[in-house]
Order: structure tokens, then sequence, then C-alpha cells
């Protein structure tokens, strides 16, 4: 019909083009699930309070059920400025992993990513069992602020601008 082939250019170009050389990332003190030597990588850029990652997380579960061994998750915290309580989320899942429950905090956080007010994280942690001052201490004195910033700031210096962003294998 008329105009059918603007409307295919134009539906093209809503995707962001590849990038013209491989996105060079390093996991640093990001978390992973999966072996190092994985011959696919994926970095997630992500936030907990965007509901688009929310919806993608079982897509990254039946990625890890399916491929195993064969594929690395390394998720990178990229909170949007619009969403507020985002930075304190991303530093409630770091803080959570200094007692060794980062992926369980990541996943409640994405369950309940209409209320990351100050108080739901505190009962997320007594959830997971988490010594509550800690957290509590670890939040209030910011001490995972900067590896959020840092992680920010991997994805803004790589091109990227919204979240979920994956790049995989570069």
């Amino acid at each position: 019909g008329p105009g059918g082939t603007a409307g295919l250019a134009q539906a093209r170009c809503l995707h962001p083009a590849a990038p013209e050389a491989p996105i060079v990332l390093t996991q640093g003190d990001s978390y992973a699930k999966g072996p190092e030597n994985a011959p696919v990588t994926i970095y997630q850029f992500s936030e907990f309070q965007c509901p688009f990652c929310a919806r993608v997380e079982p897509t990254i579960d039946q990625i890890v059920s399916t491929y195993g061994d064969k594929v690395r998750i390394i998720f990178k915290n990229m909170p949007l400025p619009f969403h507020k309580d985002a930075p304190l989320a991303a530093e409630a899942a770091f803080a959570a992993g200094a007692q060794g429950k980062f992926w369980e905090m990541h996943k409640l956080l994405f369950a309940n990513n209409k209320n990351l007010k100050r108080e739901a994280l505190t009962e997320y942690a007594k959830q997971l069992g988490l010594n509550i001052d800690q957290f509590n201490a670890d939040l209030d004195s910011h001490k995972f602020a900067a590896q959020v910033e840092k992680e920010t700031a991997e994805g803004k210096n790589a091109g990227i601008s919204g979240t979920p962003t994956f790049v995989i294998n570069g």
C-alpha cells in the first residue's frame, strides 16, 4: 500500500544500531553467575525499579537454566535518574551481597519493584535472614553508592542510555 516501505524504514530506526566495534567491559566488583570461561558472556545493565527490567528476569533465568555452564551473566546496576528509589535498591542488593545474599535480594527487589522504599528494603533483608544492623548501617552510610555509580558510569561510557540493555560477547 502507499507509504508501506516508509513505515518499515521508520520501524527499523527504533532499534539502536549494533556497535561498529565490540564493547569492552569488565566484571570488576559486579556480581556474576556462571563460569568465567563460559563461551557466552552477557552483561546485563539493569535497575530494580524499571518495570521492563523486572519483566526480562524470567527470560534471563530461562537462559541460565537452558544453557547452564555455557553462559555467564554479569549484572551491572544502572539506576535511571527518574527512578528515585532505584539507587538505594541497588545499594541494598550490594549490602545483601556483603552477607552472601546478592542474588536472593536481587530476586526479591525485582519481585517487589513497586515498593523499594527504605522501610521495605529492611523488610526484604529480614526475609533473607540478614544481619539487620549491618544491612541498615551499610545503607545509612551509603557504603555501596560508589560501586553503583561506577557501574552506571561503565554503562554510559559504553554508550548505553536505557535499561535493560544487554551486551553479549562484546
